[in-house]
């Protein structure tokens, strides 16, 4: 090598910059657009009206109008599946978001309908408790009454035909709750035992309350799973207890919107134990990028206001349709039943026959194999709520309902696949971020050794195979340099030695 050469190769050498550490974890990919327009002319314009007026993600905005129509059409139809199945319609839906996100405005728009209903209720309530206290006095009288006449029912015979001739005690009316948002599952179906309104929703601006509240515990999860799951299904409420008896309720039905913050979501859409069930791929999720920082004053539009009213008016009309029940068992649901139209039944099978090749080792959708097993249930689902809000006595789900379904579905897949794409983290990523936070906030010194690491460092790493395996994680996102030849630190001279790289570097 010339002078000359040797000269500029070691002028480059001394401008040279070291690339600047990397983030342990990937950035997670931003969230495809909410098909808005798949919610149809009732339920589209609505959320795109409470976006205008609260700023909140579209996503959410969709999500809101969407579980409640869920929650409103559930007590009216099922829906009869081209395998023959007949399926509720009820869905459970969660949405993820940071706080400020404006959650709790979406939900006061989106909610109005049911709320305004559940004021109905009451009011019919407490009207119907003052007629039943009044019939059950009058009948207790009564049969008090036949068994005192001695002479008017001289003998065993008399008075069994005269109390059978009375009739049943009078029935207490159907209760008056339509949403909660922090249930148990034992509450609910003691709920649904004890004459409570058969079409109830779980609706809760602050859903890490449910996911960490006592229906989630170690010691209720399995329980709360099985049975949200049994009334996504369409099951029967089946009751055994001490002191309550054995109760076997169908006829029960149950939608839910959770919205929470993303560090509790993986409590609900990761854990093992729900994966396994099935629970969570009954759900339906959304995680839209936040709209903080790009939420400037602009007037709400006017259209937005009539668009939120027209939703609340209709939605609440479906809300006050008769329950589909008998006089006999007026607790207990009886939904007409939807099929789909020749066109949508084609469709359908098309869209299961592709879900299943996805489904193929190594496909595209086995990463969310649990909701893609039931994508094409679920977009039935949802076909047939966006035609009972078009059409409250539809009998049939149109080609164009189920297109709308489709997209929806195929939006809830694209999030799972990123949710699960960004929840799939290596332990040793983990346990490698916790070293960092521990050498660059408890680790006083610029270098550190191998012994250093798993005598001091981070519980969970405790011997040098552990040791060396996330060191060597930090070493290759720039994090720790090795020094060649090992240094003296502490006045011992160590073999195995890194150079931390601060911070800021």
């Amino acid at each position: 090598m010339t002078a000359a050469r040797a000269k500029a190769a070691f002028a480059q050498a001394e401008t040279f910059t070291p690339e600047p550490p990397r983030p342990l974890r990937r950035e997670v990919s931003p969230a495809e657009p909410f098909p808005i327009e798949a919610l149809g002319d009732v339920l589209g314009p609505a959320a795109k009206g409470i976006h205008d007026r609260t700023k909140a993600p579209v996503a959410i905005c969709g999500q809101a109008v969407l579980a409640v129509a869920a929650l409103a059409v559930q007590a009216h139809a099922d829906v009869q599946l081209p395998t023959l199945q007949v399926r509720p319609t009820s869905e459970f839906f969660l949405s993820v978001a940071e706080t400020g996100e404006r959650k709790s405005a979406v939900d006061g728009h989106a909610l109005w309908p049911a709320e305004k209903f559940e004021e109905t209720l009451r009011t019919r309530h407490e009207t119907a408790m003052q007629a039943f206290a009044n019939a059950t006095d009058a009948y207790t009288t009564q049969r008090e009454r036949i068994k005192r006449d001695k002479k008017g029912y001289p003998s065993q015979e008399a008075v069994r035909a005269a109390l059978d001739a009375l009739g049943l005690a009078p029935k207490p009316p159907i209760k008056d709750m339509l949403l909660c948002s922090e249930p148990t599952l034992e509450g609910v179906e003691r709920y649904f035992a004890g004459h409570g309104y058969p079409s109830i929703g779980v609706f809760s601006a602050e859903g890490g309350k449910f996911i960490g509240g006592h229906a989630m515990r170690d010691d209720a999860k399995l329980h709360s799973a099985a049975s949200l799951s049994d009334l996504w299904d369409g099951g029967k409420v089946r009751r055994l207890r001490a002191g309550d008896g054995a109760c076997v309720l169908p006829g029960r039905r149950l939608s839910a919107h959770l919205m929470v913050q993303p560090e509790i979501v993986g409590s609900l859409l990761f854990d093992p134990l729900l994966t396994k069930q099935g629970l969570t791929s009954r759900f339906l999720t959304v995680a839209p990028d936040p709209t903080s920082g790009t939420r400037l004053w602009s007037d709400p539009k006017p259209e937005s206001d009539i668009a939120i009213r027209h939703y609340g008016a209709h939605v609440l009309s479906i809300f006050e349709q008769a329950l589909p029940t008998t006089t006999e068992r007026p607790c207990e649901l009886r939904p007409r039943e939807i099929s789909l139209s020749p066109d949508a039944r084609e469709t359908w099978i098309r869209f299961s026959d592709h879900i299943e090749r996805g489904l193929l080792p190594g496909g595209d959708l086995e990463p969310a194999k649990g909701l893609a097993n039931k994508a094409a249930e679920h977009a039935a689902r949802l076909a047939a709520v966006l035609a009972v809000v078009t059409d409250p006595d539809a009998e049939e789900i149109t080609a164009v309902h189920l297109d709308a379904g489709i997209d929806l579905i195929q939006h809830y897949l694209s999030e799972a696949l990123r949710l699960t794409e960004a929840a799939a983290v290596r332990s040793e990523i983990d346990t490698a971020q916790k070293l960092l936070v521990w050498l660059q906030r408890d680790w006083a010194k610029p270098v550190i050794s191998l012994p250093d690491i798993y005598q001091l460092g981070p519980s969970r790493i405790r011997d040098k195979k552990s040791a060396l395996a996330v060191v060597s994680i930090l070493e290759d996102h720039g994090w720790l340099n090795r020094i060649d030849g090992g240094t003296t630190i502490d006045g011992t001279f160590r073999r195995e030695a890194w150079h931390i790289v601060a911070r800021g570097a």
